[in-house]
Protein backbone atom coordinates (compact mmCIF):
# COMPACT_ATOMS: atom_id res chain seq x y z
CA UNK A 1 0.00 0.00 0.00
CA UNK A 2 1.07 3.66 -1.07
CA UNK A 3 0.16 6.43 1.84
CA UNK A 4 -1.55 9.16 -0.42
CA UNK A 5 -2.75 12.95 0.67
CA UNK A 6 -5.96 13.21 -0.37
CA UNK A 7 -8.06 16.20 -0.74
CA UNK A 8 -11.21 15.54 2.38
CA UNK A 9 -12.52 18.85 2.50
CA UNK A 10 -12.22 22.60 0.71
CA UNK A 11 -13.96 26.01 1.12
CA UNK A 12 -13.16 29.91 0.41
CA UNK A 13 -14.08 33.36 1.88
CA UNK A 14 -14.42 36.68 -0.63
CA UNK A 15 -14.82 39.85 1.52
CA UNK A 16 -17.98 41.56 1.22
CA UNK A 17 -16.67 44.28 -0.59
CA UNK A 18 -16.63 43.85 -4.77
CA UNK A 19 -14.76 46.34 -6.53
CA UNK A 20 -16.15 46.80 -10.39
CA UNK A 21 -13.24 48.19 -13.08
CA UNK A 22 -15.77 51.49 -13.41
CA UNK A 23 -14.30 51.61 -9.54
CA UNK A 24 -10.65 52.72 -11.50
CA UNK A 25 -11.83 54.85 -14.07
CA UNK A 26 -12.62 58.10 -12.03
CA UNK A 27 -9.08 57.51 -10.31
CA UNK A 28 -6.68 56.67 -13.10
CA UNK A 29 -6.75 56.88 -16.61
CA UNK A 30 -8.22 53.91 -17.58
CA UNK A 31 -11.52 52.10 -18.75
CA UNK A 32 -13.24 48.48 -18.20
CA UNK A 33 -12.53 47.93 -21.77
CA UNK A 34 -9.09 48.39 -21.28
CA UNK A 35 -8.61 46.30 -18.05
CA UNK A 36 -10.72 43.29 -19.02
CA UNK A 37 -9.03 43.39 -22.78
CA UNK A 38 -5.37 43.13 -21.05
CA UNK A 39 -6.69 40.67 -18.29
CA UNK A 40 -9.65 39.57 -17.66
CA UNK A 41 -10.88 40.81 -14.98
CA UNK A 42 -14.10 42.51 -14.45
CA UNK A 43 -14.35 42.91 -10.69
CA UNK A 44 -12.08 41.98 -7.08
CA UNK A 45 -12.82 41.65 -3.73
CA UNK A 46 -11.30 43.92 -1.32
CA UNK A 47 -10.77 43.65 2.34
CA UNK A 48 -12.64 45.64 4.69
CA UNK A 49 -10.95 48.45 7.51
CA UNK A 50 -10.04 46.46 10.16
CA UNK A 51 -10.14 43.04 7.96
CA UNK A 52 -6.64 41.06 7.98
CA UNK A 53 -5.11 38.15 5.82
CA UNK A 54 -5.72 35.79 8.81
CA UNK A 55 -9.44 36.93 9.15
CA UNK A 56 -9.83 35.47 5.62
CA UNK A 57 -7.74 32.36 6.28
CA UNK A 58 -9.72 31.74 9.25
CA UNK A 59 -13.08 31.81 6.80
CA UNK A 60 -12.08 30.26 4.72
CA UNK A 61 -10.58 26.87 7.25
CA UNK A 62 -14.18 27.22 9.07
CA UNK A 63 -15.43 26.12 5.55
CA UNK A 64 -12.70 23.67 4.68
CA UNK A 65 -13.45 21.97 7.77
CA UNK A 66 -17.70 22.55 7.92
CA UNK A 67 -17.38 20.57 4.08
CA UNK A 68 -14.86 17.72 5.22
CA UNK A 69 -17.23 17.19 8.69
CA UNK A 70 -13.86 18.12 10.93
CA UNK A 71 -13.29 20.08 13.65
CA UNK A 72 -10.08 22.02 14.15
CA UNK A 73 -8.72 19.39 16.96
CA UNK A 74 -8.82 16.89 14.21
CA UNK A 75 -6.27 18.93 11.88
CA UNK A 76 -2.48 17.61 13.24
CA UNK A 77 -0.97 20.99 11.12
CA UNK A 78 -1.92 24.40 9.41
CA UNK A 79 0.02 25.73 6.29
CA UNK A 80 -0.54 29.10 5.42
CA UNK A 81 0.58 30.39 2.25
CA UNK A 82 0.43 34.46 2.21
CA UNK A 83 3.37 37.46 1.24
CA UNK A 84 0.59 39.72 3.21
CA UNK A 85 0.31 38.37 6.73
CA UNK A 86 -0.86 40.54 9.08
CA UNK A 87 2.11 41.16 11.00
CA UNK A 88 5.93 40.82 10.73
CA UNK A 89 6.04 37.89 13.34
CA UNK A 90 4.21 35.25 14.71
CA UNK A 91 2.71 33.47 11.43
CA UNK A 92 -0.94 33.73 10.12
CA UNK A 93 -0.74 30.29 10.61
CA UNK A 94 -0.63 30.44 14.47
CA UNK A 95 -3.29 33.00 14.29
CA UNK A 96 -5.45 31.24 12.74
CA UNK A 97 -4.81 27.79 14.42
CA UNK A 98 -5.97 30.27 17.27
CA UNK A 99 -8.80 31.46 15.88
CA UNK A 100 -9.86 28.28 15.01
CA UNK A 101 -9.63 26.79 18.33
CA UNK A 102 -6.88 24.19 17.50
CA UNK A 103 -4.37 23.34 19.94
CA UNK A 104 -3.00 19.69 19.59
CA UNK A 105 -1.51 20.95 16.22
CA UNK A 106 1.90 23.00 14.50
CA UNK A 107 1.27 25.83 12.21
CA UNK A 108 3.67 28.55 9.88
CA UNK A 109 3.61 30.66 6.76
CA UNK A 110 5.29 29.55 3.44
CA UNK A 111 6.26 32.83 1.44
CA UNK A 112 6.23 32.20 -2.59
CA UNK A 113 3.74 34.78 -3.07
CA UNK A 114 1.59 33.98 -6.35
CA UNK A 115 3.11 30.40 -6.00
CA UNK A 116 2.79 29.59 -2.43
CA UNK A 117 -0.37 27.26 -2.55
CA UNK A 118 1.47 25.08 -5.16
CA UNK A 119 4.75 25.42 -2.58
CA UNK A 120 2.27 24.78 0.59
CA UNK A 121 0.61 21.83 -0.81
CA UNK A 122 4.37 19.84 -1.91
CA UNK A 123 5.17 20.43 2.16
CA UNK A 124 2.14 19.67 3.02
CA UNK A 125 2.21 15.97 1.54
CA UNK A 126 5.69 15.76 2.60
CA UNK A 127 4.57 15.89 5.82
CA UNK A 128 1.90 13.32 5.62
CA UNK A 129 3.90 11.20 3.33
CA UNK A 130 6.86 10.98 6.17
CA UNK A 131 4.21 10.07 8.89
CA UNK A 132 4.17 13.50 10.50
CA UNK A 133 1.03 14.36 9.92
CA UNK A 134 -2.23 12.83 9.31
CA UNK A 135 -4.30 15.82 8.45
CA UNK A 136 -2.91 19.09 6.90
CA UNK A 137 -5.03 22.17 6.44
CA UNK A 138 -3.21 24.17 3.27
CA UNK A 139 -4.81 27.84 3.08
CA UNK A 140 -3.78 30.46 0.02
CA UNK A 141 -4.98 33.82 1.77
CA UNK A 142 -3.55 37.19 0.58
CA UNK A 143 -5.05 41.01 0.96
CA UNK A 144 -3.18 42.78 -1.89
CA UNK A 145 -5.37 46.05 -1.85
CA UNK A 146 -2.69 46.85 1.21
CA UNK A 147 0.22 46.80 -1.26
CA UNK A 148 -0.98 48.63 -4.51
CA UNK A 149 0.18 52.10 -6.08
CA UNK A 150 -3.10 53.50 -6.46
CA UNK A 151 -1.14 55.37 -9.45
CA UNK A 152 -0.06 52.44 -10.70
CA UNK A 153 -2.74 51.37 -13.63
CA UNK A 154 -0.46 48.41 -14.68
CA UNK A 155 -0.51 47.08 -11.78
CA UNK A 156 -3.32 48.09 -9.18
CA UNK A 157 -6.44 46.94 -10.99
CA UNK A 158 -5.25 43.30 -11.40
CA UNK A 159 -4.96 42.35 -7.85
CA UNK A 160 -7.60 41.51 -4.89
CA UNK A 161 -8.34 39.75 -1.80
CA UNK A 162 -9.25 36.45 -0.71
CA UNK A 163 -8.34 33.08 1.14
CA UNK A 164 -9.50 29.27 -0.14
CA UNK A 165 -8.29 25.87 2.24
CA UNK A 166 -8.05 22.66 1.66
CA UNK A 167 -8.04 19.82 3.72
CA UNK A 168 -5.49 17.11 2.83
CA UNK A 169 -5.67 13.34 4.82
CA UNK A 170 -3.54 10.32 4.71
CA UNK A 171 -5.29 7.52 3.03
CA UNK A 172 -4.16 4.88 1.80
CA UNK A 173 -3.46 4.12 -2.10
CA UNK A 174 -2.76 1.14 -4.37
CA UNK A 175 0.34 2.78 -5.61
CA UNK A 176 -0.81 3.73 -8.72
CA UNK A 177 -2.15 6.74 -10.83
CA UNK A 178 -6.12 6.08 -10.30
CA UNK A 179 -5.31 6.73 -6.32
CA UNK A 180 -6.86 9.55 -5.44
CA UNK A 181 -4.65 12.14 -3.56
CA UNK A 182 -1.01 14.03 -4.76
CA UNK A 183 0.35 12.07 -7.52
CA UNK A 184 3.46 14.73 -8.11
CA UNK A 185 4.85 17.81 -7.35
CA UNK A 186 6.91 20.22 -9.27
CA UNK A 187 8.61 22.87 -7.21
CA UNK A 188 11.26 25.71 -8.97
CA UNK A 189 12.26 29.35 -8.28
CA UNK A 190 15.60 31.31 -9.74
CA UNK A 191 16.15 34.23 -8.03
CA UNK A 192 17.93 36.09 -10.98
CA UNK A 193 14.41 37.28 -11.62
CA UNK A 194 13.79 38.97 -8.65
CA UNK A 195 13.65 42.26 -9.95
CA UNK A 196 10.72 42.20 -12.57
CA UNK A 197 7.71 41.23 -9.92
CA UNK A 198 8.52 42.65 -6.01
CA UNK A 199 7.57 44.99 -3.19
CA UNK A 200 10.18 47.88 -2.82
CA UNK A 201 9.69 47.65 1.41
CA UNK A 202 10.83 45.27 3.86
CA UNK A 203 10.98 45.27 7.58
CA UNK A 204 15.10 45.48 7.04
CA UNK A 205 13.98 49.26 4.74
CA UNK A 206 11.69 49.93 7.87
CA UNK A 207 9.01 50.10 5.24
CA UNK A 208 5.73 48.42 3.89
CA UNK A 209 6.36 48.99 0.31
CA UNK A 210 3.83 48.71 -2.94
CA UNK A 211 4.32 46.04 -5.68
CA UNK A 212 6.48 46.45 -8.53
CA UNK A 213 6.18 44.92 -11.85
CA UNK A 214 7.74 44.60 -15.32
CA UNK A 215 4.54 42.87 -17.18
CA UNK A 216 5.65 41.91 -20.79
CA UNK A 217 8.41 39.86 -18.80
CA UNK A 218 6.10 38.03 -16.47
CA UNK A 219 3.96 37.52 -19.24
CA UNK A 220 6.84 36.03 -21.18
CA UNK A 221 8.36 34.03 -17.93
CA UNK A 222 4.79 33.02 -16.99
CA UNK A 223 3.66 31.46 -20.40
CA UNK A 224 6.98 29.29 -20.64
CA UNK A 225 7.59 28.36 -17.11
CA UNK A 226 3.95 27.35 -15.82
CA UNK A 227 3.45 25.14 -19.63
CA UNK A 228 6.85 22.98 -18.33
CA UNK A 229 6.34 22.63 -14.89
CA UNK A 230 3.08 20.82 -15.31
CA UNK A 231 4.44 18.66 -18.36
CA UNK A 232 7.50 17.36 -15.70
CA UNK A 233 4.98 17.18 -12.75
CA UNK A 234 2.76 14.46 -15.49
CA UNK A 235 5.75 13.26 -16.50
CA UNK A 236 6.66 11.99 -12.90
CA UNK A 237 3.00 10.08 -13.09
CA UNK A 238 3.23 8.83 -16.93
CA UNK A 239 0.53 10.68 -17.49
CA UNK A 240 0.07 13.11 -20.25
CA UNK A 241 -2.31 16.30 -20.61
CA UNK A 242 -5.31 13.91 -22.55
CA UNK A 243 -5.52 12.29 -19.28
CA UNK A 244 -6.16 15.91 -17.42
CA UNK A 245 -9.67 16.76 -16.71
CA UNK A 246 -9.27 20.21 -15.50
CA UNK A 247 -6.23 22.19 -15.08
CA UNK A 248 -6.35 24.65 -12.42
CA UNK A 249 -4.06 27.40 -12.57
CA UNK A 250 -2.93 30.64 -11.03
CA UNK A 251 -5.53 33.16 -11.76
CA UNK A 252 -3.24 36.38 -12.88
CA UNK A 253 -4.22 37.17 -16.33
CA UNK A 254 -6.32 35.61 -18.84
CA UNK A 255 -4.15 35.90 -21.58
CA UNK A 256 -1.03 34.08 -19.44
CA UNK A 257 -4.08 31.70 -18.73
CA UNK A 258 -5.11 30.74 -22.70
CA UNK A 259 -1.20 30.79 -23.64
CA UNK A 260 -0.27 28.07 -20.91
CA UNK A 261 -3.16 26.12 -22.07
CA UNK A 262 -2.43 25.71 -25.42
CA UNK A 263 0.97 25.06 -24.96
CA UNK A 264 -0.08 22.26 -22.69
CA UNK A 265 -2.44 21.09 -25.52
CA UNK A 266 -5.59 21.51 -23.09
CA UNK A 267 -8.96 23.03 -24.44
CA UNK A 268 -10.30 26.23 -22.40
CA UNK A 269 -13.43 23.56 -21.72
CA UNK A 270 -10.73 22.20 -19.66
CA UNK A 271 -9.32 24.94 -17.71
CA UNK A 272 -11.33 26.45 -14.27
CA UNK A 273 -11.16 29.98 -14.59
CA UNK A 274 -12.27 32.81 -12.12
CA UNK A 275 -9.92 35.60 -12.58
CA UNK A 276 -12.73 38.07 -14.33
CA UNK A 277 -14.45 37.59 -10.65
CA UNK A 278 -11.80 37.20 -8.17
CA UNK A 279 -8.38 39.00 -10.02
CA UNK A 280 -4.98 38.01 -9.42
CA UNK A 281 -5.55 36.83 -5.63
CA UNK A 282 -1.89 35.75 -5.53
CA UNK A 283 -1.43 32.51 -2.99
CA UNK A 284 -5.34 32.41 -2.82
CA UNK A 285 -6.14 31.56 -6.05
CA UNK A 286 -5.92 28.29 -7.21
CA UNK A 287 -7.45 27.32 -3.66
CA UNK A 288 -10.49 29.69 -4.39
CA UNK A 289 -10.44 28.62 -8.42
CA UNK A 290 -10.63 24.71 -6.82
CA UNK A 291 -13.65 25.71 -4.17
CA UNK A 292 -15.52 27.64 -6.85
CA UNK A 293 -14.66 24.87 -9.57
CA UNK A 294 -15.99 22.18 -6.98
CA UNK A 295 -19.12 24.03 -5.94
CA UNK A 296 -20.40 24.79 -9.63
CA UNK A 297 -20.21 20.99 -9.73
CA UNK A 298 -17.21 20.97 -12.59
CA UNK A 299 -14.39 19.31 -10.46
CA UNK A 300 -15.71 15.67 -9.41
CA UNK A 301 -14.33 12.67 -7.63
CA UNK A 302 -12.05 10.57 -9.65
CA UNK A 303 -10.97 14.04 -11.60
CA UNK A 304 -7.05 14.58 -12.79
CA UNK A 305 -6.32 18.04 -11.74
CA UNK A 306 -3.06 19.91 -12.71
CA UNK A 307 -2.68 23.17 -10.55
CA UNK A 308 0.29 25.75 -11.45
CA UNK A 309 1.39 28.60 -10.35
CA UNK A 310 4.15 31.43 -10.71
CA UNK A 311 5.16 34.32 -8.63
CA UNK A 312 7.98 36.70 -7.15
CA UNK A 313 11.00 35.50 -6.61
CA UNK A 314 10.59 34.19 -9.47
CA UNK A 315 9.23 31.07 -8.12
CA UNK A 316 7.20 28.56 -9.89
CA UNK A 317 5.90 25.40 -9.62
CA UNK A 318 2.90 22.67 -9.91
CA UNK A 319 0.87 19.47 -8.66
CA UNK A 320 -1.31 16.84 -9.99
CA UNK A 321 -3.75 15.31 -7.50
CA UNK A 322 -6.41 13.04 -8.59
CA UNK A 323 -9.48 14.59 -6.50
Amino acid sequence: MTIRAVVKGIGHYLPERVVPNSWFEDRLDTSNDWIVSRSGIERRHFAAEGQTTSDLATRAANNALEMAGLSANDIDAIIVATSTADLTFPSAATMVQGALGNTRGFAFDIQAVCAGFVFALANANALILSGQAQRVLVIGAETFSRIMDWTDRGTCVLFGDGAGAVILEAQDGAGTTADRGILATDLNSDGSYRDILYVDGGVSTQSTGVLRMEGKEVFRHAVEKLADTAHKALAKTGLGSDDVNWVVPHQANIRIIQSTAKKLGVGMDRVIVTVQDHGNTSAASIPLALSVGVSEGKIKPGDLIVAEAIGGGLAWGSVVLRW
